[in-house]
């Protein structure tokens, strides 16, 4: 299966829960081995979404393919296809590390030499060997939230849908995740698909849809959508306001200067050039994941939905 292909296709999709549409008319693609972004406030329609690509919540109508497959008529292959690591931990606490492990590889049919290889594996690829038996409840956030991913990913996945999964971590912790997340996808090819209220996770992200009310409301690269959402801005500093007009630009004051918006970088270079004297200090400020939600739909994300 080269890059190009599409591991997961949405078409059309649609679920209602009462007078609630909550996924309305969705249609979007993962590619084989991308990092895939989908970000919405709480109640944009996410969870839903995530819960019939994985089979366990039945469509309204339209279409989902896995992996080439219909979940409709092959729902039952998506448990062997997807693991899934959701905000709230699937943890069983008072048992080990191991013991969770081995538990939920047993669902798989993963006992024995088997398990006991996969087990070392993964041990491996995210340093639980000090912790490996020693009972979850006893863990910390970022030790029990590396056990949640190598459990999802116990039974060698093709998609690893990780729903907030840095929720509460802390920088360390969650850097520490992602590099470990990176690894697998650019060396064994796994095709993650993220939920976040953490934009600078978004912004590595190979394509971000953004979910409003069931709907999409803008998609893209992180690339795109800030060239197409937002503005850049220059910031001059240790300048006289005089000078700042004399650029016959809009601006408004900041701390130690001034600042101008720009529709593009090219547009700051030629502003630069004609008015050298007048930039002695300045810096571009790109607009980031975050100005391109607020743009998106009016609100922040990580907020409630209002």
């Amino acid at each position: 299966m080269s890059m190009q292909e599409n591991m997961i296709v949405i078409d059309h999709l649609n679920k209602s829960f009462g007078a609630v549409h909550a996924v309305n008319d969705l249609s979007f693609r993962v590619r084989k081995g991308e990092l895939f972004a989908f970000l919405g406030v709480n109640g944009a329609g996410k969870s839903t979404t995530i819960s019939m690509i994985c089979g366990q919540l039945a469509m309204d109508s339209g279409s989902i393919l896995v992996n080439g497959q219909d979940v409709k008529s092959e729902g039952h292959k998506m448990k062997e296809w997807i693991g899934v690591v959701f905000q709230d931990s699937a943890l069983d606490k008072p048992l080990t590390a191991r013991e969770n492990l081995k538990s939920r590889a047993a669902l798989y049919g993963i006992t024995g030499k088997a398990f006991e290889k996969r087990l070392q594996e993964l041990i491996s690829i995210f340093h639980l060997q000090e912790f490996i038996d020693r009972p979850v409840g006893k863990l910390s956030g970022g030790q029990r939230r590396r056990v949640d991913i190598a459990r999802a990913l116990i039974h060698k996945p093709k998609i690893l849908i990780l729903d907030e999964p840095t929720t509460g971590l802390d920088p360390q912790t969650r850097k520490m995740i992602w590099s470990i997340v990176e690894r697998l996808r650019v060396e064994e090819g796994l095709t993650v698909f993220l939920t976040t209220h953490y934009m600078e996770e978004a912004v590595s992200a190979d394509y971000v849809v953004i979910i409003d009310h069931g709907c999409i409301a803008a998609e893209g690269t992180p690339y795109e959508l800030k060239n197409r959402y937002v503005k850049d801005y220059l910031s001059i500093y240790g300048v006289t306001k005089e000078e700042v007009e004399s650029l016959g630009m809009g601006y408004e004051e900041i701390r130690d200067g001034y600042r101008i918006a720009i529709e593009t970088p090219l547009e700051a270079t030629h502003l630069i050039v004609k008015h050298a004297a007048v930039f002695r200090d300045y810096e571009i400020i790109k607009g980031g994941m975050d100005d391109v939600f607020l743009s998106v739909t009016g609100k922040k994300l990580g907020g409630e939905q209002q």
